[in-house]
């Protein structure tokens, strides 16, 4: 199947498996982005925002990239603890002082930031529409108790992340999450990343193919911190097409971009801070993300994963497809990655519209990060193509 966009000819074998995926139908339509030392090598697009494929994905086409939106969040995050007005190892309280509620007092923002604060999910079930609420569901979740305590273990903490990381924001900025990554991260950089999507931008969005139903596992004790996160709020696919979830912050997922605009906000970390002469964040800062915080298997995620603040670390032996090295990355329900290689200066990143299995990347992007690693050499730097 044709596709647009360029490749730099060392990439061109990238080209050919995403061609091969699209004609195969394990993908409707997608993006792939690759940027080394703040050049897109690779800014390529194919396929159809639409089951009836009937309107092809445009140069400039967006989709919901669900948890790749953490790392947004967790950037903004990172640029107040960059300007010494955010300490990560201070109280959440110090800032939120509400959250201090039910033994929460000694809890650290870099416990929020690590999906370590043993809040994965709200306490008792709540619906999406509630979650559309911002101010009054996160009110709920400064009021409530941890599952565990802060710092013991990390369950991933799925679509209340941006709630917790987004509160701390607005009361430090006196921005909200939406407004500070807009002024401070996307317009700057011209990335074409928004939370939520305005009603005009709406004929740029691409159709989300839900990803197959999967039950869950029989003989789970109710009580578990993974039956208890899955079941308190259930999110379907479908949600992220209504006026309620386009229209709402949620700093966990409802970010709304491409595979170029995750790319460059991505570059603020590969390129160790600094985009076209613009500095984002210190070298400092980025090593305090990138320092190991948590480890082991994650109760929500049921996978060894190492957590620095707000991106996972390289496991390859849990995640294979993310090789071992001085790397961050997250990825999004259904395939969607965002992958920062500090070695390389290199940026990867893929969004797509038809869902996988699973909240951490899927085959496709299995094959696409295989192929740019196996092109660019699995260890040691690489030079400027």
């Amino acid at each position: 199947m044709t596709t647009h966009g360029t490749t730099d000819p060392k990439f061109a074998r990238l080209r050919t498996v995403l061609s091969e995926r699209l004609a195969s139908g394990t993908e409707l339509g997608a993006s792939i982005c690759v940027n080394i030392g703040g050049r897109n090598v690779v800014d390529i697009w194919g396929g159809y925002t639409d089951t009836a494929k009937t309107k092809p994905w445009q140069e400039d086409t967006l989709v919901v990239v669900w948890s790749c939106t953490k790392v947004v969040t967790a950037l903004a995050a990172a640029i107040l603890i960059d300007r010494g007005q955010l300490d990560p190892e201070a109280p959440v309280s110090k800032y939120w002082p509400e959250f201090a509620a039910n033994g929460k007092q000694d809890t650290k923002i870099w416990h929020l930031l690590s999906h370590s604060s043993g809040l994965p999910q709200w306490d008792k079930p709540i619906t999406m529409e509630d979650v559309y609420n911002t101010k009054e569901s996160t009110e709920r979740l400064a009021g409530q108790k941890p599952w565990f305590q802060a710092g013991e273990m990390s369950a991933y903490q799925l679509m209340n992340h941006g709630h917790l990381i987004g509160e701390v924001v607005r009361r430090v900025s006196g921005k909200s999450l939406k407004s500070f990554i807009q002024d401070e991260i996307a317009g700057p950089l011209g990335a074409d990343f928004r939370l939520g999507l305005p009603d005009g931008e709406w004929g740029r969005a691409a159709e989300v193919v839900a990803p197959p139903a999967v039950a869950m596992p029989s003989g789970l004790d109710k009580d578990s911190v993974l039956v208890r996160a899955l079941t308190n709020l259930v999110t379907r696919a479908e949600a992220s097409e209504t006026a309620g979830f386009r229209g709402s912050e949620i700093g966990g997922a409802n970010g709304f971009g491409n595979a170029r605009s995750l790319a460059r906000i991505g570059s603020i970390v590969s390129l160790g801070g600094n985009v076209e002469g613009r500095k984002y964040l210190s070298r400092k800062t980025i090593a305090e993300m990138m320092k190991e915080r948590v480890s082991g298997v994650d109760l929500v995620l049921f996978l060894n994963i190492r957590w620095g603040l707000g991106v996972a670390l390289p496991v390859p032996e849990s995640i294979n497809f993310v090789p071992e090295g001085n790397i961050c990355f997250w990825g999004g329900w259904g395939g969607s990655m965002l992958v920062m290689d500090l070695d390389r200066g290199m940026t990867i990143s893929y969004t797509m519209n038809k869902m996988g299995q699973g909240v951490l990347g899927n085959e496709n992007a299995k094959a696409y990060l295989d192929a740019i690693f196996e092109i660019v050499g699995s260890k040691g730097p690489t030079a400027s193509l």
